[in-house]
């Protein structure tokens, strides 16, 4: 965690002004759920005003134990490492609830205040919430339990009540758009990108950065192929599944097939299509399990040519 004062996205920064106002006025709980959709900045904003609890920006040492990530009155759950080390859980378990629960029992070693954050707290598993729903409950002076979720429906509806929401949404596009360019993109990429992700920035950056919407445009040039029947659906579904992007490669798919959709007029082909988009939703859903991959995505493109050689 950085205690200095990071360049904030302007949606970042008004909802910490925000949230600062809230605190000052004393109408702010112990218990915050910061929530909206992946990639807008919650956690940035919960460790800044993390910051400003702890009074880091007065205090020369505190700062240096947040920049540090050592800061004793300062915890930060996530996946932690799996019982031989080897990789990270993907899911938060109670052991780390316990520990985290018995450190805000403890007096707070810098001022008044201890501050935890969970992220992603929607991924804290069904024995681990029974015990933070715990913690909620028991609240003491001077300590904040915070949840960062970009899926909150997937909390137990006892914790979320028991939380005040900090509701992030997506920025205007103008604004979000001004954003994308600032950080070096050219204003026809952004755009593109930004169309892509449904206004999202936080997505459209990534995919600027990371190549994914060079990912897109291959996936949008495979899909034409198959329906073409140029392309072999085994090796192209082998190449889809064949590194880390099946995941996004599925997304761009679907995401694709609705844009299509939403251009026709015709019900038996606007079905289909929506047929075809639910799929492969469904196969990306599938990567997450013990299916064979290559197998999931072989089956969805075969549908997808049979679809677009019935139209």
């Amino acid at each position: 965690m950085s205690a200095g004062a990071p360049a904030f996205a302007p949606w970042q920064q008004r909802m910490l002004d925000r949230t600062r106002e809230t605190l000052e006025a004393q109408r702010l709980g112990h218990a915050l759920l910061f929530c909206g959709p992946a990639r807008l900045g919650k956690r940035t904003v919960a460790e800044a005003l993390a910051a400003h609890i702890l009074g880091a920006a007065g205090d020369a040492r505190s700062s240096q134990l947040l920049a540090a990530g050592t800061h004793p009155d300062f915890h930060l759950v996530s996946f932690g490492p799996t019982r031989d080390g080897s990789k990270l859980r993907s899911e938060i378990v109670i052991e780390q609830i316990r520990e985290l629960s018995q450190k805000l029992s403890l007096t707070p070693q810098y001022g008044r205040a201890q501050v935890a954050i969970v992220d992603p707290a929607d991924a804290v598993n069904n024995a681990a919430c029974n015990a933070l729903l715990k913690t909620l409950e028991e609240p003491q002076p001077g300590r904040h339990l915070w949840l960062v979720a970009a899926s909150p429906a997937r909390l137990p509806a006892t914790i979320r009540s028991r939380c005040q929401r900090i509701e992030f949404r997506l920025p205007p596009r103008d604004e979000a758009l001004a954003w994308l360019t600032r950080q070096g993109h050219r204003e026809r990429d952004a755009a593109e990108a930004l169309d892509a992700a449904h206004g999202h920035p936080g997505l459209a950056a990534d995919w600027l950065e990371s190549g994914g919407m060079q990912l897109r445009r291959e996936v949008e040039k495979d899909l034409a192929g198959i329906a073409r029947n140029e392309l072999a659906v085994v090796a192209t579904a082998q190449r889809w599944a064949g590194d880390d992007h099946a995941a996004l490669r599925l997304r761009h798919a679907a995401d694709l097939v609705r844009a299509r959709a939403a251009g026709l007029t015709d019900p038996v082909g606007i079905a289909k299509l929506a047929e075809w988009f639910d799929a492969a939703n469904r196969t990306r859903d599938l990567l997450r399990t013990t299916v064979r991959s290559d197998l999931a995505i072989v089956e969805l493109l075969l549908a997808w040519r049979a679809s677009a050689a019935r139209h």
